[in-house]
């Protein structure tokens, strides 16, 4: 099968296996994991922040960003087809007592326009609004990215309004892969930052908050209720690592390969492509007469796996360990649609 579902859906080559077995491990929760120590230091200073925290997964990543951004009562903002809204299962007012105001951004964007007059808590009877909730590069709104001069006014915006930033960049990788962006930038602009390395990047488990070292201290302690503690969790801080040396330079191709699928799809009267949201690695495209899920069984007859992302719309993800043939074969299948 031809598996396009997912960005998360790679597995481990032999050299990252073995540079797993290789790493030298200790126990996490007492703070002795050498690997995790040093890889938490690494990825901090790439993006000019205090400290780092590897946690297992994304969503535990941003909630934990949520969480020491807040109290019980507040309110974050988030546009309505975030991460953190969508897909982490109401996490945010089961774990922090928050709750969400979704926003009607672009493509998963909010902007300075978007956010005016959205912050509340003048008033005894209004929550608190705390946070600002942004997810670079987005996903259901079809991988595009945010620009520096957009990301800027919104810090100002925040700033201005007294309001956290929390940066969702589970595939952060790919927005400085399309955008040249350097991630010191980010440190600039959020208060709390989310990236992931089991995604384009290929390590098979993995997350990291990055903040300040009061807020990570704090999280530490969260991370350790909510039950994300671990203990020789070097071995997959090494297999983070090599992703993150090895096949950050790779998402470039994927993000071309994308490109020229969609150029298929964009030629037919069958599906139909928004060329100019198409960034990253992430393809959005629509079924013009039949429903998705019909496409997506005759895809699956075909040898290739897609998602679902709406009745008519379908997600194709790309990563490095889809093949030159393997692309050539969905273009010529899309092709006959």
């Amino acid at each position: 099968m031809i598996d396009l579902r997912s960005d998360t859906i790679t597995r481990p080559t032999q050299e990252m296996l073995e540079v797993m077995m290789a790493a030298e491990v200790g126990d996490d929760v007492f703070g002795e994991d050498e690997t995790v120590n040093e890889f938490q230091e690494k990825v901090a200073k790439l993006f000019g922040m205090e400290a780092g925290l590897f946690v297992p997964s994304g969503t535990m990543s941003n909630q934990l960003g949520v969480k020491v951004l807040t109290e019980p009562g507040d309110e974050i903002l988030i546009d309505k087809k975030g991460h953190i809204f969508n897909y982490e299962t109401g996490a945010a007012s089961a774990l922090s007592g928050v709750q969400i105001k979704t926003l009607n951004g672009s493509k998963g964007k909010l902007s300075t326009d978007v956010l005016e007059h959205s912050v509340r808590g003048g008033y005894d009877w209004e929550p608190r609004t705390r946070v600002v909730c942004l997810e670079n590069s987005t996903n259901k709104g079809g991988g595009v990215c945010y620009t520096e001069e957009e990301l800027s006014d919104i810090k100002e915006y925040a700033d201005e309004h007294k309001l956290a930033v929390h940066l969702d960049g589970a595939r952060i990788w790919n927005a400085m892969t399309a955008t040249d962006i350097n991630p010191a930038f980010f440190g600039e602009i959020a208060d709390t930052i989310s990236v992931c390395f089991s995604k384009g990047l290929g390590a098979p488990v993995g997350s990291m908050l990055l903040s300040s070292k009061e807020h990570i201290a704090k999280a530490r302690r969260y991370r350790k209720m909510w039950g994300g503690g671990m203990r020789q969790v070097g071995l997959l801080a090494a297999a983070a690592d090599y992703a993150l040396e090895h096949n950050w330079g790779k998402l470039a191709e994927d993000h071309r390969r994308a490109r020229e699928v969609a150029e298929v799809i964009y030629n037919s009267d069958k599906l139909a492509v928004d060329m100019n949201s198409l960034q990253t690695n992430i393809l959005l495209f629509d079924t013009v007469h039949e429903a998705a899920a019909d496409v997506l069984e005759r895809l699956k007859e075909e040898g290739i796996l897609m998602t679902q992302f709406g009745h008519k719309t379908i997600r194709a993800t790309f990563h490095f360990q889809i093949s030159e043939e393997e692309v050539e074969k969905v273009k010529e299948v899309l092709a006959e649609f």
